[in-house]
């Protein structure tokens, strides 16, 4: 995140500059990335347009999990669940990760860390074991892990989902439910470093439900029923009162998105009733006391932050986005774009910067 922290400063300066002076300054053009129709299609949509049906570039798929921007800015991974791909900006494949040593492969799910050189992915093929992929972004292997058995096998309506996060120093934080209720936390680090074969497997700590985890910064940090909260050493959420707990309150949150922008690390936390039912999503800069109120969605997939200052929110249908230095400037108004509508079942977002020859 060091890359873009650095240029979201300065591009958010700007903003504020010309907020103040009142000069207009023209953001950078930003390709908007989108995985759709259930991970079937790739396509892309340009952040200065807006209104559109439909997206552009469209890429079929056999089975898309997630989009991840890297770290350069220009690339991206795309998780499939036979394996990684770094792809560019017009959405054709540049290099593959290297191949796990599992047989058969079968993603589900992917996380990046902080500083988004690492992408953490999990194996779940059927009637088979959890076992994790942590990569480089040039697509190497940092390590692989062989998770304790999962004993739920059967989860009901409003069991905890499996959730990853990649945490400082090739660590690793998986959370799981937990047999008889709740869910329990694996810690995984690396044996020895260089050393891809297996990483240490910590042993699985019961803990209240937790919903979602995000890398904020070098923490990592928890949506539980009890409000967001950081994780302890020992992987467990904190229960003493801390600035992110004050911040959202003790309500249920189930989703939780990380980035940076304006010299700050931003935290956005949102609760999904289901059923067609929606909520605020909530931003918090890490400084305030109170997070604040963005926009009510509903079906809300996937959050992503980018360059430009504007933080794109994915719903199941539509591609909105809203102004973050505006917005927590002056919170009656984050200038609210619709970009694309018309989406099925859309998955992921996330974003590049085309070059000049783009």
């Amino acid at each position: 995140m060091k890359l873009f922290s650095t240029l979201s400063a300065a591009l958010l300066g700007t903003a504020l500059l010309s907020a103040c002076t009142g000069t207009e300054e023209t953001p950078p053009n930003l390709r908007l990335l989108v995985l759709t129709d259930g991970g079937k299609t790739l396509g892309y949509a340009n952040s200065s347009e807006t209104g559109q049906t439909g997206l552009q570039g469209l890429v079929a798929l056999e089975n898309g999990v997630d989009i991840e921007s890297l770290n350069s800015g220009r690339n991206f991974a795309l998780v499939q669940r036979t394996g990684v791909q770094n792809r560019d900006v017009n959405l054709q494949v540049a290099t593959s990760f290297t191949a796990p040593p599992f047989t058969p492969v079968c993603f589900t799910r992917a996380a990046m860390n902080a500083l988004r050189d690492r992408l953490l992915a999990l194996q779940e093929c059927p009637n088979g074991p959890q076992q994790l992929a942590l990569y480089r972004v040039d697509g190497t292997l940092v390590w692989t892990a062989l998770l304790p058995t999962n004993l739920v096998t059967a989860p009901g309506p409003d069991t905890p989902p499996t959730r990853l996060a990649a945490g400082p120093g090739d660590t690793a934080v998986v959370a799981r439910a937990a047999l008889g209720g709740g869910s329990e936390v694996i810690l995984v680090a690396p044996r020895i470093v260089g050393d891809t074969t297996q990483a240490i497997v910590g042993t699985p700590q019961p803990t209240d439900s937790i919903r979602d985890l995000a890398a904020y910064g070098s923490a990592i940090y928890a949506a539980t029923d009890k409000g967001v909260r950081p994780l302890l050493p020992t992987g467990v959420p904190s229960s003493d009162a801390t600035p992110v707990q004050t911040a959202f309150g003790t309500t249920r949150y189930d989703r939780l998105w990380a980035g940076s922008g304006s010299n700050a690390n931003l935290l956005a936390a949102w609760r999904d009733y289901g059923q067609g039912s929606g909520d605020y999503l909530k931003l918090w800069d890490g400084r305030r006391s109170a997070a604040v109120n963005v926009s009510y969605l509903t079906e809300l997939r996937d959050v992503s932050f980018a360059l430009d200052g504007r933080m794109y929110a994915l719903t199941r249908t539509t591609l909105g986005s809203y102004d973050v230095v505006l917005g927590l400037t002056n919170q009656a108004s984050w200038s609210p774009q619709t970009h694309v509508s018309g989406l099925n079942d859309a998955r992921a977002v996330t974003w590049v910067v085309p070059g000049s020859s783009d």
